[in-house]
């Protein structure tokens, strides 16, 4: 145990932090993200992300939209530490590039509007840091705003996002005023007087002294209920340290108990300095996490944050530029070098890595090696795609990828003139091939090209990509929406008899089906909408185990299409309760066919509803347009749950269809003279009416 804890001092990787930037859009990531390099001196210029001069956002479309679409890495130096940083998309329509971020991150920054407070994509983020157990910090951003309020924005992380806020600054100033703050640990004010990023430390103001030792008295309250190093200290002498307070400040944070609570400015060069210092204090290196888990052949083993160990590497991103592929790689064992042989575990197969490359956004520079906790680029990888596995040949592993959400939203696409019809075609596969969230299929009336993706704005950008990437003329139809089917009221005892008999080996399965919805078994515990569950009744050896599993994977295939207008069939349970075999006839496809044909029959004989996406929509908008605002979201069979009353605007939440929502913005802006916005969260399904809602895509 010595010489391991002798090894995480010593190691070089203690002064990495891989890290990400989260938030809703236009809380203001990507200046935190600028200030961050600018000040660590990574770059010579401070980026506004109003004048398109951002290092982060270089793409043209980011440029022109002033948004962050695609998740940009940066690295920097900060104390002797080096920091590798994500900036990631705030709008819903991009979670995706944001899920295949946290992946690879150890953890994260999580930026609030301090007039806003939480905000729903805020919301959306927190969860998926939460599914990957990724730690945070919490920035309040834009403290000199008129409205601003650390106070109410911490009360709403309180409320929203269930964690234990540790606040761990007080705010010297208000809106305009506002200019500094007040370290509650060390008990000291910084104030920044040069508009450059560097403060001036001080004594803690006389009209602040009296709350600040409030503050710093609630906080260590609050500490010492979470973490008993603390409590003992609490206890014995009535108060806590700052040395023992940053420490359980660290331990909470990585544990995900409590989330330290910072405030400032970013666009006014406020608050950066201290935030970097958090960052190194209190979020974890590589050697700070749990080793990386993978299977080979169905054993689970694991692979330490050691340069030594075999080389173990994740693909998160996959970018073509004019000059090549680029493949990023999150390193997690071992060490790579230019002209390694690497095995992607999924492709089965061998590549070699001719160059790797140190991101900076846009620009890179060569590296010779990478080892254990770095975030690189590659190129020479023909194949690989994200979510892929990298490892040494001599010892393989499986790595789990991130998940890939359903896409939501559809529109047909076609080249303008038939020559281009090819030169479209390999443009979307190399769009699929950089974004997972994408999709392609073709249409089986029509014989349309159909794009699928998670909104509007999501297609919108991946087809500008086309154009602007290839030169190529689209053509594109009405967005459409992706409906599914469920059960409502399922059959019981459902006999199926697969008889086939051709000369020679027939085919021969008997199965005896339930089928159910799937709350009323009792499996929707999560509160979400469960896909689909098997499990067999079957006792005696009736059906051997083999044939079982032929039977899920045959009903599997079923619900591809449902009986109202094939759409995928989500929500049901499936119980095989009986069946019979044939000593010679009986095979596993036999039985799988007989699960598909089984299940489709008993799905024509129960009762199904369709089920449309919808969305949580946040409208904020003057208070002179409130009452049409309310009407337009009636028309558009939205539900009104929340309105709140905040400085002359009313921000209203409704949960709407999503199929309602095309065009949606524009209606917005004219109803209030441009002044009104909205932003949106997906939320699930519900049962549509009967009448199939504009939007339904078409089968």
């Amino acid at each position: 145990m010595r010489t391991d804890l002798h090894r995480h001092l010593t190691s070089p990787l203690t002064g990495v932090r891989n890290l990400g930037i989260l938030a809703h859009v236009d809380a203001g990531k990507t200046t935190v993200t600028e200030r961050i390099l600018y000040l660590t001196g990574a770059t010579h210029k401070r980026g506004e992300v109003h004048d398109g001069t951002t290092v982060t956002d270089f793409d043209s479309q980011e440029r022109d939209r002033g948004i962050t679409i695609f998740a940009a890495a940066v690295s920097c130096s900060w104390d002797g530490h080096r920091i590798n940083l994500i900036d990631t998309p705030g709008h819903v329509d991009f979670s995706d590039e944001v899920e295949r971020s946290l992946r690879v991150l150890d953890g994260a920054i999580a930026v609030f509007d301090a007039v806003a407070g939480v905000e729903p994509q805020s919301e959306s983020v927190w969860r998926q840091a939460d599914r990957h157990g990724v730690p945070r910090i919490a920035f309040v951003n834009k403290l000199d705003r008129a409205g601003a309020d650390l106070d109410a924005a911490v009360a709403s992380i309180r409320a929203r996002l269930h964690t234990v806020p540790l606040v761990v600054q007080l705010p010297i100033g208000k809106e305009d005023g506002f200019t500094g703050v007040v370290d509650l640990l060390r008990m000291r004010s910084l104030v920044w007087a040069d508009g450059r990023g560097r403060f001036e430390e001080g004594q803690v103001p006389d009209t602040l002294w009296d709350e600040a030792h409030r503050r710093r008295r609630l906080l260590e309250e609050t500490v010492a209920e979470l973490h008993p190093v603390a409590l003992e200290e609490f206890c014995t002498e009535s108060t806590v340290s700052a040395r023992t307070l940053a420490a359980a400040l660290r331990d909470l944070t990585r544990t995900g108990e409590g989330v330290v609570v910072l405030c400032g400015s970013a666009y006014r060069n406020r608050g950066i300095e201290p935030l970097l210092e958090a960052v190194v204090a209190y979020l974890p290196s590589p050697l700070d996490v749990p080793p990386v888990r993978g299977t080979l052949d169905g054993a689970v083993q694991e692979r330490s944050a050691d340069p030594a160990a075999p080389f173990a590497a994740l693909v998160f991103k996959v970018n073509s530029t004019a000059t090549g592929r680029l493949t990023y790689l999150r390193v997690y064992s071992g060490t790579i070098r230019k002209g390694d042989a690497v095995l992607d575990v999924g492709a089965r197969g061998n590549e070699r890595i001719s160059r790797i490359l140190r991101v900076q956004a846009g620009q890179h520079s060569d590296v010779d090696q990478a080892v254990a906790g770095d975030i690189v680029a590659v190129i020479g990888l023909k194949a690989a795609r994200a979510g892929a596995t990298l490892c040494t040949p001599a010892a393989p592993l499986v790595l789990e990828p991130p998940s890939v959400a359903d896409p939501v939203v559809s529109v047909a696409v076609e080249a303008r003139r038939s020559i281009d019809a090819e030169r479209l075609v390999s443009a979307l596969a190399r769009l699929i091939e950089e974004d997972p969230s994408l999709a392609v299929r073709t249409d089986p009336e029509t014989g349309q090209t159909v794009l699928s993706g998670m909104g509007e704005l999501h297609l919108e950008v991946a087809v500008e990509k086309i154009r602007r990437a290839h030169g190529l003329e689209v053509g594109v139809g009405r967005p459409q929406v992706s409906y599914r089917e469920t059960v409502v009221r399922g059959v019981s005892g459902l006999v199926y008899r697969h008889v086939k008999q051709d000369g020679g080996a027939g085919q021969f399965a008997h199965v005896v089906l339930d089928v159910e919805p799937l709350e009323a078994a009792g499996d929707n515990d999560s509160g979400g909408a469960a896909e689909f569950a098997f499990r067999s009744t079957v006792v005696g050896g009736r059906v051997p185990q083999e044939y079982v599993r032929s039977v899920e994977a045959g009903c599997r295939d079923a619900l591809a299409e449902g009986p109202l207008g094939g759409h995928p069939v989500t929500g049901l349970r499936v119980t095989l309760v009986d069946g019979a075999t044939h000593s010679k006839d009986s095979s596993e496809p036999a039985f799988r066919t007989a699960g598909r044909l089984a299940l489709r029959e008993a799905l024509r004989n129960s009762v199904m509803v369709l089920l449309e996406p919808v969305v949580e929509v946040t409208v904020t908008v003057p208070d002179d347009a409130v009452g049409g605002v309310l009407g337009d979201l009636a028309a558009r069979r939205g539900r009104v749950s929340g309105s709140t009353a905040r400085a002359g605007t009313a921000v209203i939440t409704a949960t709407v269809p999503l199929a309602e929502l095309f065009g949606y913005a524009t209606r917005l802006r004219s109803r209030t003279q441009g002044r009104g916005t909205f932003t949106t969260r997906a939320t699930g399904y519900a049962p549509a009416p009967s009448a199939v809602p504009r939007g339904a895509a078409p089968r």
